[in-house]
């Protein structure tokens, strides 16, 4: 399938969970469900390092916080210069401020391309779990340097104040929720065709003997430096609306464990070798959690991931997909 048409089924997929979600009239699944697509973004952009090039990124929960920070320094910006603009100006400045979503997504994006690529540049010299050690280093390095910026909250934290409504939909909270999902759908295929292209197939050449790829003459550090910069922007780009959401933005909300462990678990879980893999790992992983905040607590969320990463280690070490593709390749030679 071509990708232009896999985009145009994604989008159309998209479409139809958004419409059916708004049947029931229940703010709460929109509520979880941005939880969820979220999780589908951080997932694919890790597996784009971890999974194609085999790089594990501890610090995902850094470039998701970099997106969610870089969005409270733009509008607290914003709201200064509101402060000081002549009241003859400020109709013009809000037909500009503060910046749309949208943009604020691009920034982030952009954002943490940058702090990807400058990672890259600094760590992948590093292999295997001193790679690992860096980019839980570089994580921790982020927070204390937030936690120490008061322009942006530091540590007692920033609120943001979203509308209450979005034209046209009504709750804003569906407003956030489509925009998660069309940000996932741009993940999925700009993993999808990654996978498919000699970007992916080198990849794949570092993933399985780097050693031997850039002896056949394969530019390894060029593609990691590709593969963290992919990665950091669409962990950015994830992160950017996230102060909309919580409404009140501190660094441990930010930096929280949770999209650290999710972000790794999830595309290992689903599989880590193609695109479905965080995909489904994502619906399976991300769904269990959030039944589990509402039935139990959501202290469990992280004993749910290490109960099941167990299990698929034991059972599964490549994931549901590899699991599948097992199961046909052994049904196949019967």
């Amino acid at each position: 399938m071509r990708t232009p048409l896999f985009l145009l089924i994604a989008l159309l997929v998209a479409g139809v969970i958004f419409l059916l979600m708004r049947l029931p009239d229940m703010e709460y699944l929109f509520v979880a469900g941005y939880v969820i697509v979220q999780y589908i973004v951080l997932a694919t952009a890790w597996n784009i390092l971890g999974g194609y090039t085999g790089y594990v990124n501890f610090g995902s929960a850094a470039f998701f916080a970099i997106g969610a920070y870089s969005t409270v320094a733009l509008v607290t910006v914003a709201n200064e210069i509101d402060e000081l603009m002549p009241a003859s100006l400020a109709p013009f400045f809000h037909l500009f401020m503060p910046l749309p979503i949208p943009v604020l997504i691009v920034i982030g994006g952009m954002v943490c391309g940058i702090v990807g690529l400058g990672m890259g540049y600094l760590t992948l010299r590093l292999r295997g779990a001193f790679f690992a050690i860096a980019t839980l280093a570089m994580a921790v390095v982020l927070q204390t340097l937030v936690v120490n910026w008061e322009f942006v909250g530091g540590s007692s934290g920033a609120y943001i104040l979203r509308p209450g409504e979005f034209p046209g939909l009504g709750s804003y909270m569906q407003y956030l929720f489509g925009l998660m999902l069309l940000l996932a759908v741009l993940a999925l295929v700009a993993a999808r065709t990654i996978e498919r292209s000699r970007l992916g197939y080198g990849f794949a050449a570092i993933r399985d003997d780097e050693l031997a790829a850039e002896a056949s003459g394969v530019p390894t550090l060029r593609l990691k430096l590709v593969a963290t910069t992919l990665s950091g922007a669409l962990m950015g780009m994830a992160g950017a609306p996230f102060p909309y959401y919580i409404g009140y933005l501190q660094p441990q909300s930010a930096f929280g464990l949770e999209y650290a462990v999710n972000s790794i678990a999830m595309p290992m879980i689903g599989g880590t070798t193609t695109w479905v893999g965080p995909l489904i790992g994502t619906l399976l992983l991300g769904t269990l959690q959030q039944v589990a905040n509402v039935t139990i607590s959501s202290a469990v969320n992280l004993l749910l991931v290490g109960l099941l990463l167990i299990g698929f280690v034991i059972v599964a070490p490549n994931g549901l997909v590899g699991l599948f593709e097992d199961r046909w390749r052994a049904r196949g030679s019967k």
